[in-house]
């Protein structure tokens, strides 16, 4: 049975930087038993740090192969998903951009991959369970 999981931006950028959980990252990439989902905002946060600490043509460049990664769905921001991920950011302490792949993982019953701080604070009042990188 193929087991969902879901990315944020904390998950690539641990792998493409090689951070503390960017082998567990590696790991899950490489599991067959297991579909990886990520939300195009989180994605796009991926694009913005990528354009701002490398350049603009390697940011195009690694996420054209996310897009061309049949391991990685990449889930569009849809208005039903919106309204999720923004009821979640109105009770605080989360970003808008992590808001959304707690709401992703919740929708799809999938733990989220991460290593973000407030995403762990505020993960259990969501009833999203979490696979740790840090």
């Amino acid at each position: 049975m193929i087991k969902r999981i879901v990315f944020d931006a904390y998950a690539i950028m641990a792998f493409l930087e090689n951070e503390p959980g960017a082998q567990i990252v590696a790991d899950l990439l490489t599991d067959s038993q297991i579909e990886i989902l990520i939300s195009a905002i989180n994605l796009g946060e991926v694009y913005y740090i990528l354009s701002r600490e490398r350049s603009q043509t390697e940011a195009e460049k690694i996420i054209d192969y996310i897009f061309m990664e049949d391991k990685i769905k990449i889930v569009d921001a849809k208005w039903s998903m919106v309204k999720k991920a923004a009821k979640i950011k109105s009770a605080g302490g989360i970003s808008y951009a992590d808001a959304f792949a707690l709401a992703l993982a919740r929708e799809d019953k999938a733990m989220l991959v991460t290593g973000d701080p407030e995403i762990k604070a505020v993960a259990a009042n969501v009833s999203v369970e979490l696979i740790w990188l840090s």
